[in-house]
């Protein structure tokens, strides 16, 4: 059986009706919806959409998401068909932040959405960390600076695109690029561009299509302690790119000056040039 076919199953048992009460309010017949049911065939797309309207349920969930496994009355519906789990809380009544360790982070983006994978990850509580869902990412590489291997970002679960805020940081949940820890510039058509802030990486587009996620930085916990020499290299890191900066105007300078030159030299010849014909023209007469 499909996601699909086991998902209004279970539906229709929540709801306590029978097959033949939905397939006439479908104006089916019973048979028929018997078979989208069983799994055997499946609804044309107007029938779909009837489907999803009838038990309140988006489309994507209905043939992405395994229903059963989340308690739809307290589920936290959010825009674009995304869903997030309940807010876990511990005995204390504080908010359960589970921690994505690095090994496991690319097994989250198969799991994010699988209830019993979230519910076997490690927690810890944070309590000035109130009024929204939240999550711990480690940070890898050295495309974000200070953060280094071993720091955790910790972020707020974003609900809708409209709420990214440029030049502020994000943790991306992507399909193709895993987890990805950015600074926001902005959002065109069906992309965003994000980028680092370690300069030598280029800006990065995302297609929205790929994005599974967005969890805005809310606070970092770091699990190692920052050598001194570590903080000299950061300061000749950033000497060497002030450096880079001063070439790149130095080169730009220049380049506009010799455009500035050759403009003017060939409007000198052109003058030469019109100042001859003029005198060719005197001498024929």
């Amino acid at each position: 059986m499909s996601i699909f076919s086991e998902n209004i199953k279970h539906l229709r048992n929540r709801q306590k009706l029978t097959q033949q009460t939905i397939a006439n309010d479908l104006n089916i017949t019973r048979g028929r919806y018997v078979k989208y049911e069983d799994g055997s065939s499946e609804p044309p797309m107007d029938l779909l959409v009837k489907i999803s309207k009838y038990f309140k349920v988006s489309i994507d969930l209905l043939l992405s998401i395994d229903i059963k496994k989340y308690p739809l009355e307290e589920m936290i519906k959010l825009s674009e068909n995304k869903i997030l789990v309940p807010v876990a809380v511990d005995s204390k009544g504080e908010n359960k932040i589970e921690i994505i360790p690095i090994k496991a982070s690319m097994g989250y983006l198969n799991g994010y959405q699988d209830p019993e994978y979230i519910e076997g990850l490690q927690t810890l509580s944070l309590p000035f960390l109130r009024n929204g869902k939240f999550r711990a990412f480690p940070a890898t590489g050295d495309s974000m600076p200070p953060y280094k291997d071993g720091t955790y970002i910790v972020g707020k679960y974003v609900e809708n695109l409209a709420d990214l805020k440029t030049d502020k940081t994000y943790v991306f949940i992507t399909a193709n690029d895993g987890i990805v820890y950015k600074r926001f510039q902005f959002h065109e058509g069906n992309y965003i561009c994000v980028k680092s802030d370690n300069n030598f990486y280029e800006p990065l587009k995302i297609p929205l299509s790929e994005i599974h996620e967005i969890w805005e930085f809310a606070c970092s916990i770091s699990t190692a302690e920052y050598e001194p020499e570590e903080f000299s290299k950061h300061g000749i890191h950033n000497m060497f790119l002030e450096l880079r900066k001063d070439i790149q105007r130095l080169d730009n300078k220049y380049f506009k000056r010799i455009n500035m030159k050759s403009k003017g030299f060939i409007e000198m010849q052109s003058e030469i040039s019109i100042n001859g014909k003029d005198l060719f023209e005197l001498v024929k007469t």
